[in-house]
């Protein structure tokens, strides 16, 4: 068990009141953190703490933020063990996917240390004489951001990176489900050097996330938000920062299809498939969801797919390598559960797999999934995954979109040409040709359509969302007035 602090103004910090919160282990339910319970005081106060050290930060070279980003990346990076640790403890993760998680947000805090030269603006012409106008891109000021307990580094990482390379400070809200790991990324980036009050931490109970939420938003110094979870909440998140008129990023749920045409390669599609719908147990907001497969090759397809998802091994990661550890909680082995009796219920065909009466649950596949059933329009976030077969790409297309969600999306074809036009058609944020669903590089523009949210994190689209525009100009030479 371990037990963590806050971070506010630089020194670590119990909650005002004193309150802690427990985070159990998901396979045996013994205590694996004991957490600071945030009061409102406590979320307020570390958005002042912001607040205060944004000027300083905000005027920083960028050559210094640069430096400092990189250094903690490396910090991160020495961390390892301990991320894949607290991520076994906390979440049930498998080694595989938190030694991951780790490579990927160490390259998230150098890609944000290379972007730190990268904020610059242009120079618009201007119809008044001698007039030279500017647009430039500038700190927005305190970023609250909000990440899950899914891809815990990853995610917690990307919430704050471009915002501290744009010059802005951040109030990073840890997970619920993880604290002690969020807690691990604050630690790397006070190594790396970040002065004090430029990085605040602060966690909260479940039952108390409403208050500390809306006094983290409704604070006057909070000028962005960004939010990565469920869509239902992100709608909460929206609508609050609506009321302040806060900026909002939002990256929600997602029903990632993968589109198989009739010409697609029968071991690119499968391997493509298997990665996409199983890596961390299909806890992923970019998981395939839906495989859609051209019934003219669905029987080979479903054939070695089958093969290969029998192969993947299931246990608890704290014991030995697995590709599926465990489930994050019971509730989601019942969520799972049920879409499986509903589906074969209603004429599906359970190929492999099935239900779990603890949170270690096999690799699932279920065929002929037809939209009478909840599998096929519901999130599983789990190792179980639909089948579909169609006739024909139009087909496949109308079967990829039926959706409220649109995230993520692959399409694989040896027709690249064919591919690409497909690709072109599926309404999603981001579509992969002969790869999985399950993709993703600091410097790509991520984010959804639909219900799975808006913005973008990333590359200068990051950089956009994270900086004011201003628009200043200088008269160089006397100007003529009409009075």
């Amino acid at each position: 068990m371990s037990t963590i602090s806050m971070l506010i103004d630089g020194k670590h910090c119990a909650s005002s009141n004193g309150h802690t919160f427990e985070r159990s282990n998901p396979l045996d339910g013994k205590v694996a953190t004991t957490a600071p319970a945030a009061t409102p005081q406590d979320a307020r106060a570390a958005v002042q703490a912001a607040a205060d050290a944004f000027t300083q930060w905000s005027q920083t070279g960028p050559g210094q933020r640069r430096q400092l980003l990189s250094q903690a990346a490396d910090a991160l990076a020495a961390r390892k063990d301990a991320f894949v640790a607290a991520m076994a403890a906390e979440t049930g993760a498998s080694a595989l996917w938190a030694e991951f998680n780790v490579h990927l947000a160490a390259g998230m805090l150098r890609e944000a240390a290379a972007l730190t030269s990268q904020i610059g603006g242009e120079v618009i012409p201007s119809d008044v004489p001698g007039n030279l106008a500017m647009s430039l891109r500038v700190p927005a000021g305190v970023v609250v951001g909000m990440a899950p307990w899914n891809a815990p580094i990853i995610l917690g990482v990307r919430a704050v990176a471009t915002p501290l390379a744009c010059g802005n400070t951040v109030v990073l809200k840890g997970s619920e489900m993880c604290p002690a790991t969020h807690g691990l990324i604050i630690e790397a980036l006070r190594e790396g050097g970040l002065p004090a009050g430029v990085v605040n931490f602060v966690t909260n109970a479940p039952k108390e996330a409403p208050e500390v939420v809306e006094a983290l938003i409704s604070h006057p110094a909070t000028r962005r938000v960004n939010f990565t979870g469920s869509t239902k909440v992100g709608r909460i998140i929206a609508e609050l920062c609506a009321r302040h008129l806060k900026p909002v990023i939002l990256e929600l749920g997602g029903k990632a299809p993968l589109v198989v045409l009739d010409d697609a390669d029968l071991e690119t599609a499968v391997n493509a498939a298997a990665f996409g719908a199983f890596a961390n147990s299909g806890q992923i907001c970019m998981s395939t969801e839906r495989i859609v497969v051209d019934e003219k090759i669905a029987d080979a397809f479903v054939e070695h797919l089958v093969s290969k998802v029998k192969g993947l091994p299931l246990g608890d990661p704290r014991k030995g390598p697995v590709v599926l550890g465990s489930l994050v909680d019971i509730s989601a082995v019942h969520r799972c559960n049920e879409m499986i009796d509903d589906a074969v219920a209603k004429g599906a065909k359970l190929l492999c797999g099935g239900k779990a009466d603890n949170t270690l649950m096999p690799a699932t596949l279920i065929d002929h999934v037809t939209p009478k059933m909840r599998i096929y329009g519901e999130e599983t976030f789990g190792p179980v995954k639909a089948i579909v077969r169609v006739s024909g790409e139009d087909a496949a297309v109308a079967c990829a979109n039926d959706t409220a969600y649109g995230l993520s999306s692959a399409v694989i074809g040896a027709d690249v040409a064919r591919a690409l036009r497909v690709a072109g058609r599926i309404q999603s944020g981001i579509c992969h040709i002969n790869g999985p669903t399950v993709h993703d590089e600091p410097q790509m523009p991520f984010g959804g359509v639909k219900d799975s949210g808006y913005g973008r994190f990333g590359g200068k689209p990051g950089i956009e969302a994270f900086t004011d525009v201003r628009w200043i100009s200088v008269q160089t030479t006397p100007r003529a007035y009409p009075f």
